[in-house]
């Protein structure tokens, strides 16, 4: 049986050194002349739609089309220019991607494809400076729906577009790092695999809602079990085997 495994971005596949923060303060700043405008926003997990509406509801202003529309332009021009910086903490992929995405890529049963709250096009300005793109055929963004939780059917429609075959919802894998990648994949029947290498400990994942969570995806073996045994029962059902 085909299975579908949707990757989550930041904090999961990598992280950026804050450029997107950066950016996304730069553009608040470019258009509405507010500066440090995320500054208390909950960012982690949450659609760029919500983080945007939030930090505008803070300020006292509306989010319409139309001023959506210049943020997330001017968020994405920013962001082309931050992505080249060195920034701040960690700018890496996390460990384990590159070769766990190798090996996915190269199984006939697997079709890859991305779930995040990024809009598209900052997503691929994102993967592409390391090189990650070109794993994935397509995905949900938050440019598809303002409510993550809302993502993974987007996600299973694109993916049927682009030649994957009729899947369970047992059969769809959502890895992410924080308690709204769970929830979302909880919410569509879909097996959250929950991985500590943002800024959620594998414990308070584990307490979210994840069965199966991950210090990292360094052991690819590990999370080809999970895919290997009907819809992460076998993983489980044997404490030992967790990490």
């Amino acid at each position: 049986m085909p299975k579908l495994v949707l990757f989550d971005i930041d904090g999961t596949l990598v992280l950026t050194g804050g450029a997107g923060i950066r950016a996304m303060n730069l553009a608040c700043e470019d258009v509405l002349g507010h500066r440090d405008a995320l500054e208390g926003v909950p960012v982690a997990g949450r659609t760029d739609w919500v983080i945007l509406h939030d930090a505008l509801h803070k300020m006292g202003r509306d989010l319409d089309e139309a001023l959506f529309g210049r943020l997330r332009d001017e968020y994405v021009t920013r962001l082309q220019d931050e992505i080249g910086l060195r920034g701040q903490g960690v700018k890496a992929v996390m460990p384990g991607i590159r070769p766990l995405l190798d090996e996915l890529e190269a199984r006939d049963d697997v079709f890859l494809a991305l779930l995040t709250g990024n809009f598209e096009r900052s997503a691929k300005i994102k993967l592409e400076h390391f090189d990650l793109w070109r794993y994935f055929k397509c995905g949900a963004f938050g440019d598809d729906a303002k409510d993550r939780n809302a993502l993974v059917p987007f996600a299973v429609e694109r993916a049927m577009r682009c030649g994957l075959e009729a899947v369970a919802p047992s059969d769809v894998f959502v890895v992410g790092d924080t308690p709204h990648d769970v929830a979302c994949a909880r919410a569509a029947g879909a097996l959250p695999i929950a991985v500590a290498t943002g800024s959620f400990t594998r414990d308070q994942l584990r307490a979210s809602g994840a069965d199966i969570a991950f210090d990292d995806l360094s052991d690819t073996a590990a999370f080809l079990e999970i895919l290997e045994g009907s819809g992460g029962s076998a993983w489980e059902s044997n404490p030992a085997r967790q990490r």
